[in-house]
């Protein structure tokens, strides 16, 4: 079971649109998958439950969602926090969902008075472990390998305590200078929220929801959203931008993370790249630390949103794609070859 956190703070990034077509390719190679909405956009299980079935969903499961389920630690219930019924994706059955709320920003004032370890008291220890637990939960009640966490664009206490939380994170950006500049802030907030945890996993050790112990790994960057030229290199203008990021990450994110051991070994990374090479149509070296660069999906992602499906699984028996079968085959072969690195780079 492998808790893998998928953030960034700067909104509009895709972290959603990564997350589910990433995960949609995991449960397609075999891996059980489970989503974790911890947005309170709710566009994850929107995209899951589907857009136009939301609304009835939310009237007849208005109590089944993660706020709902951390109760007993929030709000001081006499019982343990239990897994809930995570709904199962009708067309790939190795998917499920933890539903997101709309609600969920209600913890963050208590979550974080819990994060003042001098002064936590009394329940208020179980506060940071509670999200990891019932994720865990989740995950031994369904079998799931892989659950990908979808964070809201902040520096909450909510997302600092699920990338803590983790195993593995990743980190979408686009090619603009906001990224760019997430990126710099993130090279210094992330290695202070490890930093915390050090002390945190000893003081809430005897917390009836304990801190995981092991410290969250960074396993690389996506750049999504550009524009590319007919030869299939992102246009001029994405290009150098896209090149400002991939250095920001090599010499600004890496070194931080790498003192803070929050690094997988360096040849994991490199031979992970090594998967690129099946990627036939690949127009451009990627980085060690770069999963994937994902051009804009432009129609496509319209019709993916309201079939409910990731764009490369949407074909000319429900919509007339004539001309376009050569551009989702090569979606569904990135998101495969991108699949194949987060199993190779979470593999033990």
């Amino acid at each position: 079971m492998k808790k893998i956190a998928i953030f960034n703070h700067k909104g509009g990034v895709s972290k959603t649109t990564t997350a589910f077509h990433l995960g949609w390719m995991l449960a397609k190679k075999g891996k059980k998958v489970l989503f974790v909405d911890a947005d309170s956009q709710c566009n994850l299980t929107m995209m899951f439950i589907g857009y136009s079935r939301y609304d009835d969903y939310l009237l007849s499961n208005d109590k089944n969602n993660i706020k709902d389920a951390l109760e007993p630690a929030f709000l001081a219930k006499p019982r343990l926090i239990d897994s809930m019924e995570c709904p199962q994706n009708a067309k790939n059955k190795n998917l499920f969902l933890l539903p997101g709320s709309i609600d969920l920003t209600e913890y963050e004032v208590a979550l974080g008075m819990s994060f003042q370890l001098s002064t936590t008291l009394g329940t208020m220890k179980n506060l940071p472990g509670s999200f990891s637990y019932l994720i865990d939960k989740c995950m031994q009640k369904y079998s799931i390998d892989f659950a990908l966490i979808d964070m809201n664009p902040s520096l909450s206490a909510v997302n600092q305590d699920l990338l803590i939380s983790s195993d593995f994170f990743m980190i979408p950006t686009s090619p603009d200078v906001f990224s760019l500049k997430a990126l710099q802030s993130l090279s210094r907030i992330l290695p202070t929220w490890e930093a915390w945890a050090v002390q945190a996993r000893k003081v809430f050790e005897d917390a009836e929801y304990p801190l995981p112990l092991s410290i969250p790994k960074f396993i690389g960057y996506t750049i999504n959203d550009f524009n590319l030229r007919k030869h299939g290199q992102p246009s001029q203008s994405f290009g150098t931008i896209m090149k400002d990021i991939e250095k920001s990450v090599i010499n600004d994110l890496v070194p931080s993370l790498k003192a803070a051991n929050m690094l997988l070994p360096h040849e994991k990374y490199y031979e992970a790249q090594k998967l690129n090479k099946e990627l036939k149509s690949l127009k451009r070296e990627l980085d060690e630390y770069c999963i994937g660069q994902v051009s804009n999906f432009n129609r496509f992602i319209a019709d993916s949103n309201k079939q409910s499906v990731p764009v490369y699984e949407l074909n000319s028996s429900n919509v007339n794609y004539t001309g376009q079968r050569k551009t989702l085959t090569w979606f569904s072969a990135l998101f495969e070859q991108m699949s194949k690195k987060i199993i190779y780079l979470t593999n033990d």
